[in-house]
C-alpha cells in the first residue's frame, strides 16, 4: 500500500498547482451540453474520491460492502459547474489528502479485504485503480498526453 500512497501524494503534488493555473473560462468550457466541463470532471473527481474513500473505510469492517454510485447523478446533483473553482480544487485536494491518512491508518493485511463495486475487488486493487483513474481525468482537465483508463 505505501507505492500507492506515495502515487497518490506526487498526484496531489504534481497537479495541484496546474489545476490552480487554469482560467476560469477553461474550466466553464462545455464541449457540447452532453458532455462534462473542466469543472464537472473535477467535480466527477471529488466524488469518486469521495466513494472510494467510504470503501476504504468500510471494507475493512464489513464484509463485501456493496459501495457503487450514479457519477451523473452525482455530478449534477452537486451543481459543480457552479462551484467557485478554487474552492472545487481546494476540497480536490483535502479528501486527497485525507485518503492517503486512510490508506497509512490500515491495518496490516487489510489491503486484502474485498469491496463489491459492480464487481468484486480488494481495497488494494481499488487504491491502485483510484489513482489510474485520477492520472486519466487529470489529464483530460489539463490537456495533457491521454493515460488509458479502461
Amino acid at each position: 500500500m505505501e507505492k500507492v500512497i506515495e502515487q497518490l501524494q506526487a498526484v496531489i503534488n504534481n497537479y495541484t498547482d496546474e489545476l490552480k493555473g487554469l482560467y476560469e473560462d477553461e474550466w466553464m468550457y462545455k464541449p457540447n451540453p452532453a458532455k462534462w466541463s473542466r469543472k464537472e470532471i473535477l467535480g466527477h473527481l471529488i466524488d469518486s474520491a469521495q466513494n472510494n474513500m467510504r470503501r476504504f473505510v468500510v471494507a475493512q469492517y464489513e464484509d463485501k460492502p456493496k459501495i457503487t454510485y450514479a457519477q451523473d447523478s452525482w455530478v449534477a446533483a452537486a451543481d459543480y459547474q457552479n462551484y467557485f473553482t478554487p474552492t472545487l480544487v481546494d476540497l480536490w485536494v483535502l479528501l486527497n489528502k485525507h485518503i492517503c491518512v486512510i490508506l497509512k491508518k490500515m491495518p496490516e493485511g487489510a489491503g486484502e479485504r474485498l469491496c463489491e463495486t459492480g464487481e468484486l475487488h480488494s481495497i488494494q486493487w481499488l487504491a491502485e485503480d483510484y489513482n489510474k483513474h485520477l492520472l486519466h481525468h487529470l489529464h483530460q482537465i489539463l490537456n495533457l498526453e491521454p493515460v488509458t483508463y479502461p
